[in-house]
């Protein structure tokens, strides 16, 4: 071959070896059809918000570096981990980077857990008061990801800041405007003018629905409880399990270790609320739950809303069908009762169960901003004897943090728990039972407007001592020794606004002295042990174990004073949203004429007339003559909650 030759056949086009490699112009695309319908779209308008539902494995990731880069610098101090849409905000749960709560360094963190929480959290808050934090929204039509590539945002500053779980905190952006995507970033704002907005890191873009969503999960000894929206069990019985399962993840992406998925079985299924067996490799070393992702998949005959269809019968006995992918998480389990590794975990049930508690008697709530009403709630059931209250806070936007911050220098045992799952009353009570069994033998279940009271004893209960300081805790000590009784049943008595117009200066058990004649429904103080391992409650009172029974006390001998219909300027607030799963809110048109809606009160917030002599068909003044005879000053006449605890 001579030199011509040679030049020609180097000028020749060299062809391809393998006929695949002609196919990568289609590759390029389909990528690019993948990215634009799985990452650029999102809301065409403020009613439509579709929902970036994960892979069956996906919810379980929890790295950084599986996150979409963005051009613009990062704050990467934090990330945002989830993003749950709720019907007037968006909820962000936020960690720390490289302190996630794993598995393989539990022991170490677990004794500064509690620290390095408030630390986080406190870390975000001065943000947020400085006004340096804000919510960043992306214009759907201009977003882009290109290196380089603008895009049409906005910021505003966010709603609130809160501190979750061990390893979380909450932030609460405003719903985004129309044509703004759901994806919502965070950003520090830097005020010199040489740094640049600083972003947080994101695990994922994928935005979740409150409408079906897992949320919450607690170790349980043997099991751990798992909290469902959109389940749709019917209120106030038990449902077939095994048309669930229960699927952990293990592993800590962010230390690069491997990620391993187990399956088990759903033990019980009851409302919100399904108990999971622990997988073999967990139930031999519990510890490694702790901080895991965890969540339920649905058979394909059952119904939830959003993407999972069809109805669910429960309790029928039909055997399940084959699972869907399991529904979208944002839970991760927690051991309530080891949360500082120094208590060694109890395996034998039955001495578990005998021994002695830390409080007798303890009180739960599940609030939205009534702040005003709880200090006098905790000083008055403190005086009968209550020793220990787990607050519920369910996304208040008044001072009630000042306020119980404020107790707890008056030495009331007092906790707050942010609980920002809307109408889930019933599963925030079965919550609270896992979070205070260990500590508690009974715990009540009470809103803030009620108040346990003793009238004066008749000469028959005067030997059971009534009234009197501790009187309450006295009374639930003469059933702790009691093979049978687990529920102590009070009746409740429904106060009106008493001829008044504005709030009672001196609280609610001096200002309301009318009240309608017959009780309305009871409230329960429990014994943890004795309730049935589906935590089935209907808010009012809990299912018990077989062999446990419950006592309806006489009204002779105890009642509720529940200050129901208060002045307009308090009742109103009711609108805004009820706490409980199962009660349509004020402005919906259902159940109109039973006892969860209001008399001649329609669905929009209007004053009826004549309101503040409604509900008043008898005057009671029992329990304002025994708050002012025992707990106001005798020099002063103030009463405890007039002034301050400091």
């Amino acid at each position: 071959m001579d030199s011509e030759q040679r030049r020609k056949r180097k000028r020749l086009p060299i062809r391809p070896s393998s006929p695949y490699c002609s196919l990568w112009p289609l590759v390029l695309c389909f990528c690019c059809f993948v990215f634009f319908v799985f990452d650029g779209f999102s809301i065409r308008s403020a009613a439509f918000r579709p929902v970036l539902i994960p892979s069956p494995l996906s919810f379980l990731s929890l790295s950084p570096t599986n996150s979409l880069q963005d051009s613009t610098p990062r704050f990467r101090q934090f990330k945002i981990e989830d993003r749950v849409v709720f019907p007037d905000h968006v909820l962000l749960l936020v960690s720390r980077i490289g302190t996630s709560t794993s598995s393989s360094s539990h022991t170490h963190r677990s004794s500064s857990s509690s620290t390095s929480s408030v630390r986080r959290s406190s870390s975000l808050l001065r943000l947020h008061q400085d006004g340096g934090l804000h919510c960043v929204y992306h214009h759907i039509l201009n977003y882009s990801d290109n290196v380089g590539g603008k895009r049409s945002q906005i910021s505003v500053p966010v709603l609130s800041v809160d501190n979750y779980d061990d390893s979380r905190s909450i932030v609460r952006c405003p719903t985004p405007p129309a044509n703004y995507s759901t994806a919502v970033n965070l950003k520090k704002k830097v005020q010199d003018r040489n740094d640049d907005d600083r972003y947080f890191s994101q695990t994922d873009r994928s935005v979740h629905s409150w409408e079906t969503l897992v949320y919450a999960a607690a170790l349980d000894r043997n099991s751990a409880v798992v909290f469902v929206k959109g389940l749709n069990l019917r209120p106030d019985r038990a449902s077939d399990p095994r048309q669930f399962s229960c699927h952990f993840g293990l592993g800590d992406l962010d230390k690069g270790s491997r990620l391993f998925a187990f399956t088990s079985r759903a033990v019980t299924a009851a409302q919100e609320v399904i108990r999971c067996s622990l997988p073999l490799t967990i139930r031999k070393n519990p510890d490694k739950a702790r901080g895991i992702r965890v969540t339920i998949g649905v058979a394909s005959h059952s119904n939830v809303h959003g993407n999972h269809r069809a109805a669910l019968g429960g309790g029928d006995g039909s055997k399940a069908a084959t699972p869907l992918a399991p529904l979208p998480s944002v839970a991760k389990i927690f051991d309530f009762n080891d949360s500082h590794g120094k208590k060694k975990r109890r395996v034998n049930n039955k001495n578990n169960n005998n021994r002695k508690k830390k409080h007798e008697l303890c009180l739960c709530t599940m609030v939205w901003n009534q702040a005003s009403t709880l200090r006098e709630w905790i000083v008055y059931h403190a005086w009968l004897g209550v020793e220990r209250w787990f607050i519920y806070d369910n996304n208040s936007d008044d001072n009630i943090k000042e306020v119980i911050d404020e107790l707890k220098k008056g030495n009331y045992n007092v906790s707050r728990h942010a609980w920002p799952w809307i109408k889930t009353q019933e599963a925030g009570f079965s919550h609270c039972v896992l979070k205070a069994r260990e500590a508690c033998e009974w715990i009540g279940f009470m809103d803030v407007d009620e108040f346990f009271y003793f009238p004066f004893p008749t000469p028959h209960h005067r030997s059971m001592g009534y009234p009197g300081q501790h009187s309450l805790r006295s009374l639930v000590q003469r059933f702790s020794s009691s093979k049978v009784i687990g529920e102590i049943r009070t009746a409740c008595h429904s106060f009106g606004p008493s001829g008044l117009s504005t709030p009672p200066s001196q609280g609610v058990t001096v200002g309301y002295t009318c009240r309608l004649q017959s009780p309305e429904r009871h409230k329960s103080i429990i014994r943890p042990n004795a309730l049935d391992e589906t935590l089935l409650n209907v808010v009012h009172h809990f299912r018990l174990r077989a062999g446990y029974r419950y006592l309806n006390l006489p009204q002779s001998t105890a009642v509720i004073n529940h200050y129901k219909y208060q002045v307009w300027e308090a009742f109103r607030t009711k609108f805004f949203r009820r706490v409980a799963t199962y009660v349509a809110d004020w402005q919906e048109n259902q159940n109109e004429g039973s006892k969860d809606r209001v008399p001649g009160l329609g669905t929009e917030a209007i004053e009826p007339p004549n309101w503040p002599l409604q509900f008043c068909e008898v005057w009671d003044t029992g329990l304002r003559d025994f708050v002012m005879t025992n707990l106001a000053d005798p020099i002063s006449g103030l009463l405890p909650w007039e002034s301050s605890l400091v």
